[in-house]
């Protein structure tokens, strides 16, 4: 299908058509049946046993080497690998997707989540899938991509597939046709928190949210990619960063990693960004007995019997300081980071069992000695710990300096 002939708001019914044709047509008369447009989409690498309306040599010709390096090898993984790729890239050319449905085993469902993943927070996204439960991670990402599974496997019609097939038809169908209740839109702003940096980031939520709809992300490495994705689809105005912990995970390798991306949607969106260095004390690892043999001499607390938190060293937080600096220095937009001296975390202050003023001076430092400071772009040090209401207060003025000089929304 060109893209000139692209039109009214249409559901996609995605999968392969060589496997999973009747299936597939199942689901696109119910969706058919309650008044929406539908386009079917087939992804499959062999020839269909049920046509469609896009055949997959249409998709795999989005594959930068062309249709034939997908449909051309005998390498079933490397034809589903870039199989999957040209179909994000069939995705990102459509206007025209109000919804989106897809139906599939393990390959199917590998080719079809990251063009759904492609899509706009917001527009609905279903696949029924024969490994919807397990762990679904690695294919909803940082999305709103909903997974339902398949109980009996997608290979015919039958009086279970019929019923779970027809549950995520309407269901899809229910999505596209209701409409999402208006309310009053104030722009929106990410920030990150941790149960350690809860009494700032509340504080700094409840004084800006008259004018700011303000969306907490939990910095579980999820929260962070969820974030920057929302900050490239253009649905935030602005960041208060108070938690980057990720980065101690990313480095350290812990559990809660938000990959080497992180920071480089809001880089190059140039929107105002505030950010802090909130539990940069902590690795985050599961039970206490997970936690890898290089570390077993060290300082550990332990949150809870499934999650187990190191105390970063003076030399980790060097390295952490560099990291963020090289960041904070890619961006666009203005910048304010804000350094509390008294402590970065609930467990870092004075009698807890993370406080470690010479380990947060080489964090410290080492962001004094990385950060390119200019006029839009800015260290600030306060002698506060986060959790302080002054260092709180201080985010919040820190935001609306950089809001009001026109790089960013104010209300």
């Amino acid at each position: 299908m060109a893209d000139a002939e692209q039109g009214a708001a249409t559901v996609y019914v995605v999968g392969c058509y060589d496997t999973k044709g009747i299936e597939l047509d199942y689901v696109r008369g119910l969706i058919a049946a309650e008044g929406l447009r539908t386009v079917t989409v087939d992804v499959g690498t062999r020839p269909p046993a049920v046509p469609a309306d896009v055949p997959a040599r249409d998709v795999a010709s989005c594959h930068p080497d062309g249709a034939e390096a997908v449909l051309g090898t005998d390498d079933r993984g490397l034809a589903v690998s870039r199989m999957a790729d040209a179909f994000r890239r069939f995705v990102e050319r459509r206007t025209d997707v109000a919804g989106m449905i897809g139906l599939g085993g393990s390959g199917g469902t590998a080719i079809i989540a990251p063009g759904m993943r492609a899509l706009p927070v917001g527009t609905p996204k279903l696949i029924v899938s024969t490994v919807a439960s397990g762990n679904v991670a690695s294919y909803v990402g940082e999305t709103d991509l909903c997974m339902m599974a398949s109980v009996t496997d997608v290979a015919g019609l039958n009086r279970i597939s019929r019923r779970v097939l027809g549950n995520a038809a309407h269901a899809m169908a229910g999505m596209v046709a209701r409409a999402i209740p208006e309310t009053d839109v104030k722009p929106a702003l990410g920030l990150t928190m941790f149960g350690v940096t809860t009494p700032c980031v509340t504080q700094v939520s409840q004084a800006l949210d008259p004018a700011y709809d303000c969306l907490v992300f939990h910095a579980t490495g999820t929260g962070g990619r969820a974030m920057e994705k929302l900050v490239a689809s253009g649905l935030l105005a602005g960041v208060l960063d108070v938690t980057t912990t990720e980065v101690c995970d990313l480095l350290m390798g812990g559990v809660f990693s938000a990959g080497e991306e992180r920071l480089d949607a809001i880089a190059r969106a140039g929107i105002p960004y505030v950010g802090s260095c909130g539990a940069l004390d902590m690795v985050n690892f599961g039970p206490r007995d997970s936690v890898p043999d290089r570390y077993r001499d060290r300082l550990f607390y332990v949150h809870n019997p499934q999650v187990t938190l190191m105390r970063t060293t003076a030399d980790e937080n060097r390295a952490m300081g560099a990291w963020i600096g090289r960041k904070l220095n890619a961006f666009t937009g203005p910048v304010r980071f804000l350094i509390p001296e008294g402590g970065v975390s609930v467990l870092d202050a004075p009698g807890q069992p993370f406080h470690d003023p010479q380990a947060d001076a080489a964090l410290f430092d080492a962001l004094e000695r990385t950060v390119e400071q200019t006029d839009a772009r800015r260290l600030i040090r306060l002698p506060h710990n986060i959790n302080d209401p002054a260092f709180a207060a201080a985010l919040v003025q820190a935001f609306r300096d950089i809001a009001a000089t026109g790089h960013g929304t104010t209300p």
